[in-house]
């Protein structure tokens, strides 16, 4: 994996380009998902050859998480930002405070699992590439 390049995404994520253009650049650089540790504030992103780098997820303030998950209040979170009507940052605030503790995005199968505390999930497909 370039390492270089996921670096570089995380900052793109942070200036609110378009997680479509995120994914594509990731994918370039080798990653086959990734993990969101909201609690730790880290990503670990995952290789097709089982490597695997880890990136500090730079939101300050730290957000606390909500003890409940609320899957409709991260469903439309996530709707949010696939409109563009939200950042990243502000994305992240909202399903912390959600209750949302981690998530997974996988690439191939284009979904991202969201995970409270206590093991509720919601799944959300990526959008149709336009």
């Amino acid at each position: 994996m370039n390492t270089d390049i996921i670096a570089e995404c995380m900052k793109l994520s942070f200036a609110d380009t378009p997680f479509p253009k995120v994914v594509a650049n990731l994918t370039g650089a080798g990653v086959r998902s990734y993990h969101a540790d909201l609690a730790a504030l880290r990503n670990t992103y995952y290789g097709a050859d089982g490597d695997s780098y880890d990136e500090p997820l730079p939101l300050v303030p730290r957000p606390a998480i909500a003890a409940t998950f609320d899957m409709d209040a991260v469903a439309t979170t996530v709707r949010a930002i696939q409109q563009g009507r939200i950042g990243y940052a502000d994305f992240l605030r909202k399903i912390m405070s959600a209750g949302c503790a981690s998530y997974g995005v996988f690439i191939q199968s284009r979904k991202v699992m969201y995970f409270g505390r206590d093991g509720d999930l919601h799944t959300d497909h990526f959008p149709a590439q336009k």
